[in-house]
């Protein structure tokens, strides 16, 4: 056996899992400056006795994104183009070129991000053709559906950990990448605390500094009346550059295109990290405050499905608001024992504040009477989390090894409460403006809100990538162990009324072969995981905590990608049981929900000034072994059979920086009930835009316009928990940047 630096094709791993908790965001500062100057000490006195191949000076510049050297680029770099990367972070196996993984992954730039002058992360997935949105229940939380199945925004990840983000919203101008992981991802990943993300993961990745120093500030308008001002700052520093600092902010307040809607946003985010010669040491904190008053709702429905209200019409009450505050951080380090062994661990902490004023109408005539009440949600919740583990890199004969271990563990302890007024009568064509009504029951207390919730979760994970004729066909085997912990208690009392614990095991088999530099051939065979469900009160055996839902994803496809233009084609099937309560009465793990889909995305620049972004996905997300098979045969609710996405953005000749792009989203028929006998039709958006860059003097500067939902197309946007999500109206979005 023999050991090895990094291939550089396969270099740059930066893997996860471990956990301790750091529950204060000042020590996760602390903690990161301590690990930076431990790491400027070591590099002074640290033995040369290894000797550290150039490639490994390749793999040793890279954490989490971070780029400090032009021979770390080729893994996480923008394709041609810049609208995606090349690569992105595969859970514990770290940071990985797309073409040397059995998945499909998508990673979204900052580039992107200020291109399209996204205001939240919704707005930036809109350029996946697998991927569409839609509000949480009972709030204005965003809810993604992966491969027909949710995404709640508690499970995104942020840097590898779960927990750690704002768990309703996300403002995209401290994001340097989303990277979106299609299928099930329980081995890579790890159960989410929500227990969503059976058809895909988003993980996001911090903005750090870069070789370049940024010096970007940035004024915006959106339709009607929000106006913004953003800086970006970045330095590296020290010896060599070693130390990094990023730094963004973004305020922005006003009136919404929506009638009625006022949204402010306050975000903070640093980055500080350390590249050393054996350590590399990263700390992110964020601070952000989002306030919305008269916010649009989501609408429910009765046995019809109404007619659409004008895309800009608001039947929410003027009192209806969530106010939400969120404070997290991580700290991760890596250390390179020997040329072929690295470590690492991080540590991430998230404390959420929020209070929210809900209506949501349930529409019960044609004309559009509907009923709603008032549902008031005081929100508490502290996050620690943390993963650690092991790298290692070798040779046996002819065979290349990355075998990886690591554990992870999330402890998330969360208060709340709630009140419930009575009914009052609307409209959601023409409505109706009431007081704000008195709650006639509560849950809780609403301004101390007690412990209603415990969640511990644990897992080890194991795997090795082996590599054959020069690692030109990849194997990949691995599994995870986990343990689910969840407690819940009386809203009134405090008294614990629920537990459930579980041990579950999640296995990854993946294969690549690459016939040649251009194509990657890939088939996978892999597992999600969920807390098992508790029987209903409406059921005998109300109660029965049930054993982890696994789901089980098959999949093969085929990558592309000449440095210009890239595609893939992926054809999956994803099982995934359900629980149903049967004709005697007893809920039972019975029912199972089955989509088989073909996913083709296409992205580039093919000729230069070109760039192409956008594809298709096919589904069938067929209901099997239902209620005395009642709805056998139908399809998932909030699941479209079809959607598409086509973009393109073209630089015009000899203008020395003028851009126009457009784009088109088509998303077909949604059901909104299991029976299928209702449905929301399909819808097709247009999007416009322009970007001009010239020299102010000597600043480089950037004007920026774009119109999204350009024809003003009024619809309903999902139908995914069985309520309605409209579609937002036509926004017209200004801003110009200057790069002092």
């Amino acid at each position: 056996m023999s050991y090895r630096a990094q291939p550089s094709l396969r270099g740059h791993r930066v893997s996860s899992l471990s956990p301790h908790p750091l529950s204060v965001a000042l020590r996760l500062l602390l903690a990161g400056g301590l690990l930076a100057a431990a790491g400027a000490a070591a590099a002074q006195t640290s033995s040369e006795n290894d000797v550290q191949t150039d490639k490994h000076t390749e793999r040793s510049t890279t954490l989490s994104g971070v780029q400090v050297s032009a021979t770390a680029g080729d893994l996480i770099a923008p394709f041609a183009g810049g609208q995606v990367a090349r690569g992105a972070r595969i859970g514990v196996l770290g940071n990985e070129d797309l073409m040397d993984v059995p998945f499909n992954v998508t990673s979204y730039t900052d580039q992107l991000i200020r291109d399209q002058q996204a205001h939240n992360l919704g707005q930036v997935l809109d350029n996946d053709p697998a991927v569409r949105s839609g509000f949480g229940y009972g709030n204005y939380s965003q809810t993604f559906v992966i491969r027909g199945f949710p995404l709640y925004s508690d499970d995104i990840a942020f840097d590898g950990l779960y927990g750690v983000l704002p768990r309703q919203l996300l403002a995209p101008e401290v994001v340097s990448r989303v990277e979106v992981f299609k299928g099930a991802s329980a081995f890579v990943n790890g159960v989410s605390p929500g227990s969503s993300g059976i058809g895909g993961s988003i993980n996001i990745a911090p903005k750090r500094a870069t070789a370049k120093p940024i010096t970007r500030v940035g004024v915006d308008y959106a339709s009607d009346g929000q106006v913004g001002e953003s800086v970006d700052f970045g330095r590296r520093f020290g010896a060599g550059d070693a130390f990094g600092l990023r730094v963004n902010a973004v305020h922005r307040e006003g009136k919404t295109a929506v009638k009625g809607e006022h949204h402010r946003t306050n975000a903070f985010a640093l980055g500080f990290d350390y590249q050393g010669q054996h350590l590399r040491v990263t700390t992110d904190l964020g601070y952000q405050q989002e306030t919305i008053r008269g916010g649009r709702s989501t609408v429910y429905v009765t046995d019809f499905v109404p007619k659409v209200p004008d895309a800009d019409t608001n039947y929410a009450q003027r009192w209806a608001s969530s106010m939400l505050e969120d404070t997290y951080g991580v700290v991760r380090a890596e250390y390179d024992f020997t040329s072929w062994l690295t470590g690492y661990v991080a540590f991430g902490s998230h404390h959420a504040n929020e209070y929210g004023e809900y209506t949501s109408p349930t529409v019960i005539a044609a004309n559009g009477d509907a009923t709603e009440y008032r549902f008031s949600v005081p929100y508490k919740a502290n996050t620690q989390t943390g993963e650690a583990g092991f790298n290692a890199y070798f040779d046996t004969g002819a065979v290349s090894h990355h075998v990886t271990v690591g554990f992870s563990g999330l402890y998330l302890a969360k208060r709340a409460a709630y009140g419930l007024s009575g009914n009052f009568d609307t409209n959601i064509y023409h409505p109706v403006q009431v007081p704000m009504p008195d709650n006639f029951f509560t849950g809780g207390s609403l301004s101390d809100p007690g412990v209603t919730g415990r969640t511990q979760l644990r897992g080890l994970a194991v795997s090795d990538t082996l590599g054959f004729v020069d690692d030109n066909l990849l194997l990949t085997v691995g599994a995870r162990r986990q343990k689910l912990h969840v407690l819940g208690y009386d809203y009134n009392t405090g008294a614990k009324n629920a537990e459930y614990q579980a041990l579950a095991t999640s296995p990854v088999y993946g294969i690549v072969y690459k016939p040649s530099e251009h194509v990657s051939l890939y088939a996978n065979h892999m597992e999600g995981l969920s807390q098992g469900p508790t029987a209903p009160a409406t059921a005998v055996n109300v109660g029965q905590v049930f054993a982890p839902y696994h789901a089980r994803q098959n999949e093969i496809g085929v990558k592309y990608e000449n440095g210009r233009l890239g595609s893939s084609l992926a054809l999956f099937r994803i099982k995934q049981p359900v629980g149903i309560v049967n004709a005697d009465n007893v809920f039972t793990i019975a029912g199972q929900q089955r989509n088989s889909g073909v996913e083709w995305s296409l992205f580039g620049e093919p000729v230069k000034g070109l760039r192409l972004l956008g594809g298709a996905t096919w589904l069938k997300p067929e209901l099997t072994k239902t209620q005395g098979g009642a709805n056998d045969g139908n399809d998932a609710v909030g699941a479209p059979r079809f959607q598409a996405n086509a973009g393109v953005e073209w630089t015009v000749p000899n203008t020395h920086g003028l851009r126009l792009n457009a784009r088109a989203v088509y998303t077909g028929d949604q059901y909104v009930d299991a029976a299928n006998q209702l449905r929301i039709p399909s819808w097709t958006t247009y999007d416009v835009g322009a970007s001009y860059s010239f020299h102010s003097g000597r600043t480089p500067t950037t004007l920026r316009l774009n119109v999204r939902n350009l024809t003003g197309e009024s619809y309903w946007a999902s139908a995914l928990g069985g309520y309605l999500s409209q579609g937002e109206p036509r926004s017209v979005m200004m801003s110009v940047s200057f790069d002092l």
